[in-house]
């Protein structure tokens, strides 16, 4: 059971989220730039992540879950799943990722913010099968709740519910 303080902070960032995330359309499509204070925190922030989804994805190509529960996730991540379950802890997410362990995914950011040792980043989690597996691809808009220790980033948390963010191509 995650103590007061981990769950007054998460119960503090969920919050923080909903009001910045608040606004007519107008708004958020002129608020659709990652934010930082610091543009170098960001960049390094966002090179970090990407190496974490790098691993993440490989770990789902080779059908290994154990990078993802133990070089991913803290010890005390928060997962809140589509259906609005919760998983506590790495022992809380690892039946669901032997659940679905052997799909293919591809992680692709979509807004990213830093600020010191704490981040977060929406992203597009896109799921594909391989084609014996005769199923349909789908997508979780999702969010990753990061925190720097001790020189590494590590996710404390995610939500999702199904759908993609569109991302205008580059």
């Amino acid at each position: 059971m995650p103590t007061k303080k981990v769950r007054k902070g998460f119960l503090i960032t969920c919050a923080a989220l909903l009001f910045i995330s608040v606004g007519t359309n107008a708004e958020l499509a002129s608020s659709m730039e990652d934010v930082s204070a610091d543009s170098d925190a960001l960049e390094a922030f966002k090179l970090a992540t990407r190496a974490k989804y790098d691993m993440k994805e490989a770990a789902f190509r080779a059908n290994d879950i154990e990078p993802i529960i133990n070089n991913f996730y803290s010890e005390r991540v928060i997962s809140v799943d589509s259906e609005g379950a919760v998983h506590l802890g790495r022992a809380g997410i690892r039946p669901v990722y032997e659940q679905v362990i052997g799909s293919l995914v591809a992680i692709e950011s979509y807004q990213s913010f830093v600020n010191g040792n704490a981040g977060w980043d929406w992203v597009n989690f896109h799921v594909s099968f391989p084609p014996e597996a005769a199923m349909d691809p789908f997508s979780f808009k999702m969010l990753f709740l990061w925190e720097n220790m001790e020189g590494e980033w590590w996710s404390h948390g995610e939500m999702y519910v199904p759908g993609a963010f569109d991302i205008p191509s580059k």
